[in-house]
């Protein structure tokens, strides 16, 4: 290749020179800082980062938090990880929504290494004099840096003072200058020398609902839906599916999440368990969305009108609720776009429009948007829509599918909408390959779906959590869902009521975010033949419910129960809080959550132990080991002694626990303990 050549090639930008004290591998950090890590207010952030230099001399590292305004807002201690991997760790805790960001400093640790030399050599009787008098002078520059506060220059320099005091001995002035007061000064103020920086990578903070969310899903033409003999179904409306708001709120749901709630079509319209005829009293699926009435902006017309709609927003305030509404972009073959815009269809060769196919399957009732056609045109007019259901209160959309649309406009939705109206999240709903659901959390989306359901093992639920709480739990924040409109997984399906309770607690105690699907109450578990989806599935047909069946009164409690422990406790709030405990069981999970004040939504330190049963048919016994260290306990005087109280939420029951639990948990009951934890006495 000529030298012309090569000079034509794309050459990547220079790096900047590697520091003194080498910064690498810093985290969380995604594709360079293309894109932000994310987090919510007063919501504590893992950094992580390898620093090491030359020889053995030791080295210090500094997580520096920057605000959206471009000041340093702290600048928090790192500590090393692992074993002999240069790994360090720190938390930092942005305090309000905006366009924060972060680095890492490392600095050569001159006490540091001093004290390292100094603890071998003064009992050993070794250069005495000269380790101690080398000690006070770095004392004495330690205490004179700028910044330093006056008590504590004080403290250092009478450490500084109390090496070189000629009448003690060597061992005792040593003491006396390493004391628990003086490594805390050092702590917060340490010696730096040769202080190096990492590059600032981005980190978004957004509001509370983006990590933290009890969700419940309705199909509003079911809340009030009747049957009547001579003339058939009745449906429920936005007005009927109102009189129900009081019940979900009471249960400590904080989020109403809508189906479709469009004008439905009535071509190729699906009948009950998707069958390719309809009769007239058949509904129809509220995804194949579109109609003479209208199509995405528009409500359908048997549900009622914008003012029914508003009215449900306003009262489920009052309640407490945000209204999520799910933005599902297909349209039945009588939507509007179908005629104005057959563009933003795929044509087939002779002449149709493509329906959606995942074949054997075959969805004759609706059509798929060709985002290649027009995208500019389909973008302005979906984010037309987004605006008309946000002027009417709407601030959270369950996206359907967004796995099926182009990545690039999804990016510059979010963009735009961050920009716009910051308050707007968005929820991804897409069951698919994990480089799909990690990039839709890249490029801006708030929430994720995940495999949360079809995790039942010991093995898998352990392994899962851990994973939704590492470096992806950056920017992937979960949605738990045992149960939804689509989804009944074998172990729902033959669990029993037992099985419902396991994965309730699982989910509420899981992830900041759960969800369940209405029906969930009454344990409704018999699935389509052959099929992971409920028989008479709701989507195609009207299933009022009696919630006040036996079984769905004990639900009910139940969930109002696990959300108000959520409330009460700021640790199951957060998502990189987790530590898996060991079971002697192959079907007992332990696990536990904790904060201290300085990273807690509510202020205050709270820790929560889960010790939960993964049978849903047979009682299990065992014995979970409990990492004290991790619970922020300190260990019993006495091996086998209790070192805790543990008061479990959900029966009322103390405990004292040490280090061994000793535990029975019966299917037929609550087979799990949450227990929040304080130190003995």
């Amino acid at each position: 290749m000529s030298s012309a050549a090569r000079r034509r090639l794309p050459r990547p930008a220079p790096s900047a020179a590697i520091g003194r004290i080498p910064i690498v591998e810093v985290g969380p950090v995604f594709e360079g800082g293309r894109w932000p890590a994310r987090a919510v207010p007063r919501e504590s952030v893992p950094v992580t980062a390898t620093v090491f230099r030359e020889g053995h001399d030791r080295v210090g590292a500094t997580a520096v938090l920057v605000g959206p305004e471009g000041k340093v807002h702290s600048s928090r201690a790192m500590w090393p990880v692992g074993q002999g991997l240069d790994r360090w760790e720190g938390r930092v805790v942005p305090d309000a929504e905006g366009e924060w960001s972060f680095r890492v400093e490392a600095w050569a640790d001159p006490i540091g290494t001093w004290l390292h030399e100094a603890e071998i050599k003064i009992p050993a009787g070794i250069d005495e004099d000269l380790v101690l008098a080398t000690g006070a002078r770095l004392f004495a520059k330690a205490s004179s840096q700028v910044g330093v506060p006056s008590e504590a220059r004080r403290i250092l320099a009478a450490a500084a003072a109390a090496l070189v005091e000629g009448k003690a001995k060597a061992t005792d002035r040593l003491e006396a200058a390493v004391s628990t007061k003086v490594r805390d000064v050092l702590q917060d103020h340490p010696l730096r020398e040769h202080l190096s920086t990492s590059a600032t990578y981005p980190l978004r903070v957004v509001r509370e609902r983006a990590l933290v969310g009890a969700w419940y899903e309705v199909f509003p033409r079911s809340l009030g839906a009747e049957f009547h003999p001579k003339t058939g179904w009745r449906t429920g409306t936005l007005r009927t599916a109102l009189k129900h708001l009081d019940r979900i709120a009471e249960m400590g749901f904080d989020v109403l999440y809508l189906t479709p709630i469009h004008p439905i079509g009535t071509t190729f319209r699906k009948g009950r368990n998707n069958a390719l005829e309809a009769i007239a009293t058949d509904p129809g699926s509220p995804y194949a969305i579109g109609s003479a009435a209208g199509g995405h902006d528009a409500i359908e017309p048997s549900l009622g009108t914008f003012d029914d709609f508003d009215a449900l927003v306003a009262r489920a305030q009052e309640l407490g609720m945000e209204v999520a509404l799910d933005l599902a972009l297909q349209c039945s073959p009588n939507h509007p776009w179908v005629t104005e815009h057959p563009e933003w269809f795929t044509t087939r060769l002779d002449g149709t429009i493509a329906y959606a196919e995942n074949p054997p399957k075959k969805y004759q009732d609706i059509y798929p948007l060709n985002f290649d056609n027009d995208p500019e045109g389909i973008y302005c007019e979906i984010l037309r829509v987004l605006k008309v259901w946000m002027a009417h209160g709407v601030r959270i959309f369950r996206v359907d599918n967004p796995h099926t649309k182009p990545l690039p406009f999804w990016e510059r939705l979010l963009n735009e909408l961050r920009e716009s109206d910051p308050d707007v999240l968005l929820l991804a709903e897409a069951f698919t390959r994990p480089p799909m659901m990690h990039t839709l959390a890249l490029i801006g989306f708030h929430q994720s779906y995940n495999y949360f359901a079809w995790r039942n093992t010991k093995e898998e639920v352990e392994e899962y959590l851990a994973d939704l709480a590492g470096p992806w739990g950056s920017v992937m924040r979960p949605a738990l869902w045992p149960t939804t409109h689509d989804i009944l997984t074998p172990f729902m399906q033959w669990g029993g009521q037992a099985a419902f309770v396991i994965r309730a607690l699982l989910a509420a105690t899981g992830a900041p975010t759960w969800g369940i699907y209405s029906g969930y109450e009454l344990v409704e578990n018999v699935a389509r033949p052959g099929s992971e989806e409920q028989i008479d599935n709701e989507k195609y047909e009207f299933k009022p419910r009696d919630f006040t069946l036996e079984t769905g009164v004990f639900m009910t409690e139940l969930l109002g129960q696990l959300n108000s422990i959520r409330a009460a406790h700021p640790a199951l709030r957060r998502l990189r809080n987790i530590t898996i405990h060991p079971t002697s069981d192959a079907a007992t999970v332990c696990f536990s959550r904790r904060v201290e004040e300085w990273e807690s939504p509510d202020g205050k330190a709270d820790c929560v132990i889960v010790l939960l049963s993964l049978d849903p048919q047979h009682a299990r016994e065992g014995v979970a080991w409990l990492n004290l260290d991790a619970l922020g306990i300190a260990p019993p005087a006495e091996p086998g002694k209790p070192a805790l109280t543990a008061h479990d939420e959900l029966s009322g029951t103390t405990f004292e626990w040490g280090t061994e639990v000793f535990f029975s948990l019966d299917p037929a009951g609550i087979p799990g303990h949450i227990v929040s934890v304080a130190p003995l006495g």
